[in-house]
């Protein structure tokens, strides 16, 4: 069951055509996108086509050489790789949003609120699988592995960790009845009528969730007015109500 929800929950990146702008953005980020990306080709006539997945997968596919205009990373550290490569307008670059992240569970499991010290994780989850993006290089995974980490219980369960290519994937584990439990970002909870909030983590157990945005070197013509659209009253209207912050600047 799980490879056959991983097969067909899949994120691959796509390629734009010539013409029209091709954004990279973090899988995390597809609901809220696509309804800014739909509204701004109707408003402005561009077109922008957006490939989803990893950050960690979008910037080593940047560093190969593949033709993205714009990156929106759902970390810092895969932005500061590409700046540091020089890969990026760092003139451009801009912390877009924020984000929280939540323990998920199937619509009629327990809600416990936010998580403190004495829940045991491991006893919730019993022999199911705890629904994770990869641990060590997705930064959903990445948030998840230091929070458990800071209630000292990721080596109690990190057997019981099942690891997915992105956040929307480990999401569609749980939905799916595949895991009983998972932990995504709070903006993905709510796009999966499946699964409920079980649990929130406190912030200052992993570290700030950020998501930056910037223009490629090579960036085309037009992308600069997409990146500028991204933070404008409208699209941060959106991304609010899909669950996304601000973050503090």
């Amino acid at each position: 069951m799980v490879a056959l929800v991983l097969g067909m929950t899949a994120l691959a990146p796509i390629r734009a055509g010539a013409e029209g702008i091709l954004v990279f953005a973090a899988a995390s980020l597809k609901t809220a996108l696509d309804e800014i990306v739909a509204g701004y080709e109707n408003q402005t006539g561009q077109s922008v086509s957006v490939s989803y997945a990893a950050s960690s997968v979008l910037a080593r596919q940047i560093q190969q050489g593949a033709p993205a205009d714009v990156f929106v990373s759902a970390n810092t550290d895969w932005m500061d790789v590409l700046e540091q490569d020089g890969l990026i307008r760092a003139d451009s670059r801009v912390d877009l949003l924020s984000n929280g992240l939540v323990l998920i569970g199937a619509e009629d499991h327990a809600q416990v609120g936010e998580i403190q010290p004495e829940y045991d994780l491991k006893a919730d989850l019993k022999d199911g699988y705890l629904a994770m993006a990869l641990v060590d290089a997705v930064p959903a995974g990445i948030y998840g592995k230091a929070a458990l980490q800071s209630l000292n219980q990721w080596e109690a369960v990190r057997t019981q960790v099942a690891q997915a290519d992105n956040v929307r994937a480990a999401l569609a584990l749980v939905a799916a009845g595949a895991a009983p439990l998972g932990i995504v970002y709070q903006s993905d909870a709510r796009v999966e009528e499946r699964v409920r909030i079980v649990a929130t983590f406190p912030a200052d157990l992993h570290p700030p969730i950020i998501y930056p945005a910037a223009l490629t070197l090579d960036a085309k013509e037009g992308a600069h007015a997409f990146l500028e659209h991204l933070k404008t009253d409208a699209a941060t209207a959106v991304f609010l109500e899909q669950g996304f912050t601000l973050p503090v600047r």
